[in-house]
Formats: structure tokens, C-alpha cells, sequence
């Protein structure tokens, strides 16, 4: 077997949200299954240094690696189907390589040449994709370049990808993703955007080796050959990518379609044997046989958009395959929610789950939530600002502390029970200056937390700038709750629970973002099974 770390692009035309991610981590999980040790990178068009200042309207939620990069959903799908954790040099935007590009002319590493677009921006892009087959030594990289082709911000992309393709030689292949549309009227797909979009990608420079088409109905094998034929790749090298009732079938999908045997072929390796994918199709078994169906409501501020919370919605997925069960979540916003209508809004369900977030709007309607939760002995589970509010509400209607508030939330409270993180206090820049990646979290013996992680420490990923006030520690503990997650180095108060409850708990930290197919956060099992029970 060759030394030489592959590389794999996949680029995606006609139109975006095609599905890259899932194809690129699909493609992964064959050649994993296969043996093969596999990475996946996405590069991003946009400005932004890192999806971290966005709004999830505009881009979907952000990710947290363990290393503290803020970055982009896929790098999600990527852990989900890998089991394998990614790190900032997963994610590289365009702002990220101008950045590193000006700083190196600021530092007068050019010598004095002008600098420009080709060589230095593309060398650096360059010098990101190769840099996973550098250090990790992984034999195979996948890159997924962000956009469509013909995007004036992925030229510079294209074109090194242009450059890679003729310097790698045989240690790299092109898979360009494309739509091939259905036309009602005349009841046939349509072969022309694709045409167009290779053609688009041909003018860059870059032949694409393999096609994967998305459509809605099944494609013959007169299509391949005209799709082979005018695209100027084989036939067997088009590969048909239907609509998937989950993103979870998808790999099995490739693997009819031979995705991961015609890679290899490109590459000029052997496709022996097939791929182990035994626990994947168990997931996917139970997956589609749920035994039972349990409501659970989702409430967040940006439901609207369920990219906003995908990690979340993803681990409902895994936590409901481990216990029998399919997961229907309500999606509910909190700005709906009210002292008068709450009850009403939320009897159905037979858990609550309150989500992360920034900022005032709907905070009240979150805190009306967790009330009806703790008083109604609904099973309770609170991320982030999530276990902040239930911080709040507890203060509010058990201590009395009527004002209690975040001091994000209202700066003029007398009673700020959740505090700015003292390294934050000086910081005016928004980006990349939280509390972010994993930490370590001590959880106290004979507590929910730990019988459901059944171990003393753990490490979990953040992403916030507040926190519990340990000024109101004992306040809260004489009581009743109980502060059973505490990070040992800063004291800082990580996991909330109540005991006279069926299912209470609050977690300052984002658990949804170490969930996966192989490895369901027990804390999200835990909570599908109160709810179940």
C-alpha cells in the first residue's frame, strides 16, 4: 500500500445545501469501515475568521471542537459518522487564510514582493489541506470546499485545488456533487445543470473524476452514459444520490453506488473485500423499528431554523436508537411562552429540554418553561444558558430573590446569581474570546450525574462568557439543589440537579457536541429514558 497520504476534494455545483457534508462523511465512514484511518476538512468561503460571531440564522449553530476552534456544522456530521474528533485545522475560512496571509506581509515574509491572490493565497489554502496529512499522518484527507462552483469567493479554492490536482498527481481525485432536477410537465430528469456546472468547474481548470447526482427518482443507465459521456468521466464513475429518509442511510447508499470501490480505483488502490459497516446497519435497524414514540419539547429561541440546534437534534437521534425508541421533538419558542399559556402549551410533553443561546429574547418564556418543569415533575434538562435559566428560576420563585437575573440579561439586577466569567471582564472583542472547548468536570458521588456517567471526571465542551455566581453557593445548597458537577481548577459550577425530581439537571457545558453514532451522550440517553419512563 502507498505511503502517500490521499487527498479527496468534493466540490458541489448547481445549487447549495446539496448535501457535501453528507457525502464527504459518508465517503469516510466506507473507508474507515474499510480500515483505513480518515479525515474530513471543510473550507468555508465566507470572511468571518470562524462561524463563532454569526447568527445561527445565517449559518446554523456553530460547533465546538475539544481545541476551543468555533467552527462549521459539518464539522459535526464529520464527528457523528466518524467517532473521531476534529480540531481547528478542520475549519479554514477565507477570512482565516487573508488574516494569516497579511500578517505574514506585516511581517515582512514576502521580501518585499507584491502580494497576491495566486501565489499567496492559494499557497496558503495549499498549505491547510496538506497540513492534516502532515501531522496526523491519516491516509486519507477529504477536503469539502464550501459553496457552488462559479461562486466568485471559491475561485481561489478552485484554483488550488487546480494546482494540488497537477501536483499530487495520482494521490488525488475531484467528486463534484451536482443536482440532476425532475420536470413534472415533461416527467424526466434534467441532464443540463449538470453539464453546465462541470463545464463551469472545466473552465477553472479542474476535471472532475467522479459525479455524484442528487435526485429525486432513480436514474437509468441512458442518463449515466449522456451525464458519462458529456461530463467526460466513466459511467460508473456517476453515482446516483437519492433523497434519504435520515442522513444516517447515506453511507449505505454510497456503498450500493460503489462510491468508496471507484475512489480507490482512482487512486490507484485496491478495493478488497467490503466495508464493516454491522453497527451502523444496527443503528440504522433500530432507527427505523422504534418499539415506542416519546414527546419531548425542544425550547429555544431560533426553532425556526432546526439547524440552529443540529448537534441537539442529532443526539436525540442516537439517545433514542440506544433506548428503543423515536424521539418526536416539538420544536417550541420560547418567546411563545408565557406565565398564562405555559401549561396548556407544554402538557403533552413528556420532557423538556431548554436549549443554549445568547441575549435577552425569549429568556422569560425559557424560565416559564423549567417553572412548569420543576413543579409539574416533568423531566428537566438544561445546556448552557439553559442551565443558567433553571440557575434563575430556582433563585426567582424557591429563594425568593424576586429580581434574580443574569447579569447578561440585566446588568442592574441586585441579585446576579449568573456572573460574568472573571477572565471575561476585560475583553471587548466578540470572536473566539469565550470560555470554549473541553475542560474537565469533578462530579460528586451519589448524585443523578454521576450514575449516569458512572465515573468521577469528565470532560465536556463549552462555549460561554456567564456563569453561576459562587457568592450564592450556599444559598442555593441549603435549599435543595444540589451543585454536583463542579470544573476542578476554577471552582466553577458545572452540572445543577435537584433531588425530590424524576429528572432534573442543568449542565453549563454543551454535551450535544460529543455525541455520535457509535459513542450517544449518556447524558441524552439518560434523559430519552426518564422521558420515556
Amino acid at each position: 500500500m502507498s505511503q502517500n497520504t490521499k487527498y479527496i476534494f468534493v466540490t458541489g455545483g448547481v445549487t447549495s445545501s446539496l448535501g457535501k457534508g453528507i457525502i464527504s462523511a459518508s465517503l469516510a465512514k466506507l473507508l474507515q469501515a474499510r480500515g483505513y484511518t480518515v479525515t474530513i476538512q471543510k473550507l468555508d468561503p465566507y470572511i468571518n475568521v470562524d462561524p463563532g460571531t454569526l447568527n445561527p440564522y445565517e449559518h446554523g449553530e456553530c460547533y465546538v471542537t475539544d481545541d476551543g476552534a468555533e467552527t462549521d456544522l459539518d464539522l459535526g456530521h464529520y464527528e457523528r459518522f466518524l467517532n473521531v474528533k476534529t480540531s481547528q485545522a478542520n475549519n479554514v475560512t477565507t477570512g482565516r487564510i487573508y488574516q494569516s496571509v497579511i500578517e505574514k506581509e506585516r511581517r515582512g515574509e514576502f521580501l518585499g514582493k507584491t502580494v497576491q491572490v495566486i501565489p499567496h493565497i492559494t499557497d496558503e489554502i495549499k498549505n491547510r489541506v496538506k497540513i492534516l496529512g502532515k501531522t496526523k499522518q491519516y491516509q486519507f484527507v477529504i477536503t469539502e470546499i464550501g459553496g457552488t462552483v462559479g461562486d466568485i469567493e471559491s475561485l481561489p479554492y478552485i484554483e488550488a485545488v487546480r494546482q494540488l490536482k497537477w501536483e499530487l498527481g495520482h494521490d488525488c481525485t475531484v467528486i463534484h456533487l451536482t443536482l440532476l432536477p425532475y420536470l413534472s410537465t415533461s416527467g424526466e430528469l434534467k441532464t443540463k445543470p449538470t453539464q453546465h456546472s462541470v463545464k463551469l468547474l472545466l473552465e477553472y481548470g479542474v476535471q472532475p473524476d467522479i459525479l455524484v447526482c442528487r435526485a429525486e427518482h432513480a436514474i437509468n443507465s441512458d442518463i449515466r452514459r449522456k451525464i458519462a459521456l458529456f461530463c467526460n468521466v466513466e459511467v460508473d464513475a456517476v453515482i446516483e444520490a437519492l433523497d434519504a429518509s435520515t442522513i444516517y442511510e447515506v453511507p449505505v447508499f454510497m456503498e450500493k453506488e460503489k462510491l468508496d470501490v471507484i475512489v480507490l480505483k482512482k487512486l490507484g488502490m485496491a478495493a478488497e473485500g467490503t466495508p464493516q459497516l454491522q453497527k451502523w446497519k444496527e443503528f440504522l435497524d433500530k432507527f427505523h423499528n422504534p418499539k415506542k414514540e416519546v414527546n419531548i419539547g425542544l425550547i429555544g429561541k431560533y426553532v425556526e431554523l432546526k439547524d440552529s440546534y443540529k448537534s441537539i437534534a442529532e443526539a436525540f437521534i442516537h439517545a433514542g436508537a440506544v433506548n428503543d425508541c423515536k424521539v418526536k421533538l416539538h420544536w417550541i419558542h420560547s418567546e411563545s411562552l408565557t406565565e398564562e399559556n405555559v401549561k396548556e402549551k407544554l402538557k403533552d410533553l413528556k420532557g423538556i429540554l431548554v436549549a443554549p443561546g445568547f441575549g435577552n429574547r425569549g429568556i422569560e418564556g425559557k424560565i416559564e418553561a423549567i417553572k412548569f418543569a420543576r413543579e409539574n415533575k416533568v423531566p428537566f434538562f438544561g445546556i448552557c444558558l439553559g442551565m443558567q435559566c433553571a440557575v434563575i428560576e430556582f433563585a426567582r420563585n424557591v429563594l425568593g430573590l424576586k429580581d434574580a437575573h443574569s447579569r447578561e440579561m440585566n446588568p442592574a439586577t441586585s441579585n446576579p446569581v449568573i456572573d460574568l466569567l472573571e477572565a471575561q471582564k476585560n475583553i471587548s472583542h466578540m470572536g473566539g474570546t469565550m470560555r470554549l472547548g473541553a475542560y474537565p468536570c469533578r462530579l460528586e458521588e451519589n448524585t443523578l450525574a454521576y450514575s449516569i456517567y458512572g465515573k468521577k471526571e469528565t470532560t465536556e465542551r463549552h462555549r460561554h462568557r456567564y456563569e453561576f455566581n459562587n457568592e450564592y453557593l450556599t444559598k442555593f445548597k441549603d435549599a435543595g439543589m444540589k451543585l454536583s458537577g463542579i470544573n476542578p481548577e476554577a471552582g466553577l459550577v458545572e452540572v445543577v440537579e435537584l433531588n425530590n425530581h424524576p429528572f432534573y439537571i442543568g449542565v453549563q457545558f454543551h454535551p450535544e457536541y460529543k455525541s455520535t453514532v457509535e459513542k450517544p451522550h449518556p447524558l441524552f440517553v439518560a434523559f430519552v429514558k426518564a422521558a420515556i419512563s
